[in-house]
């Protein structure tokens, strides 16, 4: 009967450590750890989903930008139509044409000039364009190395606050040092919640726009190649 009563117990208080109710056990401080542990995993999130749908659609719009300007036999046509676009590959063909048009806009043309300044324009709008694409990852990046440590800390505090309890109450057995023992698992296991999709998001996105970058590259590479020969022909 003892042992009944004793497992009726037990089971009892196991029911009691829900996720809630260790939150509403916890001190000022792991709460605070805990809800900004939360609000970090939601900005987390909120950056994961927002960046799969940018890159998809601008993955999509970079293939038929790509394929009708290939398809295309006038460049000032085509740049007159698609290069006021907010599309990174489309401001790369515009900073080209730009710097075309002022670099061969005089009676003498410095040929070689002109294909380094294109080569350099194109370049230096690329990097800009992913540097936006990648402005936000940044915050994923800090979230999956410092959340564990922000729960680590509420873990400290939490065991912190259990041996003050066996020093209040001269007592060390588990009714009394479990509950900080468990609201300290629980910061770390909302810091971990917080840093590994984080940390496998950031290095997945910087892939992603690794191969955008390139992408963009042989894009410049190509135009580039188009217009030299067409300093070729003024020759």
């Amino acid at each position: 009967m003892l042992l009944l009563t004793a497992a009726a117990a037990s089971a009892e208080s196991a029911a009691n450590f829900n996720p809630l109710q260790l939150f509403l056990d916890a001190d000022l401080v792991v709460k605070a750890v805990i809800i900004g542990l939360i609000i970090a995993s939601i900005w987390v999130w909120t950056i994961i989903v927002a960046f799969i749908m940018k890159m998809g659609k601008i993955n999509k719009q970079t293939e038929k930008f790509e394929r009708d300007f290939w398809k295309s036999n006038d460049i000032d046509g085509f740049h007159n139509d698609r290069g006021k676009s907010e599309l990174p590959i489309a401001r790369v063909f515009a900073a080209g044409v730009a710097e075309w048009r002022r670099s061969t806009n005089g009676k003498v043309i410095d040929r070689d000039g002109t294909r380094e300044r294109l080569a350099t324009a194109m370049d230096a709008t690329i990097a800009a364009e992913c540097d936006k694409l990648a402005n936000r990852l940044n915050f994923l990046a800090t979230t999956g190395s410092v959340a564990p440590f922000i729960g680590l800390f509420g873990t400290v505090w939490g065991i912190m606050r259990s041996f003050a309890a066996i020093a209040a109450e001269q007592n060390s057995s588990l009714a009394v040092v479990a509950p900080g023992i468990a609201e300290a698992l629980f910061a770390t296991a909302i810091g971990l919640f917080a840093a590994i999709p984080a940390v496998i998001a950031y290095n997945r996105f910087s892939h992603r726009l690794n191969q955008h970058e390139a992408r963009l590259g042989r894009f410049a590479d190509g135009f580039h190649g188009t217009l030299s020969r067409e300093l070729e022909r003024e020759a």
